[in-house]
């Protein structure tokens, strides 16, 4: 094999295939019943925006 064959590859099926690759991740985003998994993670930063979250391990808490 030389160089233009891999050239021909790379211009054809592997075009192709990155394509379908792209269509595939834009279906699998914008699939029925994804919503609330997006409207969660978009919101996780403003989860604790009132008070700062509880410390999970209460052993390093600062004695006074």
């Amino acid at each position: 094999m030389d160089y233009h064959i891999f050239r021909e590859i790379a211009d054809s099926w592997a075009l192709l295939a990155l394509f379908l690759f792209f269509v595939g991740a834009i279906l699998f985003v914008l699939r029925p019943g994804s919503r609330p998994v997006h409207q969660d993670a978009a919101s996780v930063v403003f989860r604790n925006e009132d008070a700062p979250a509880a410390d999970a391990n209460p052993e390093t808490e600062v004695k006074q």
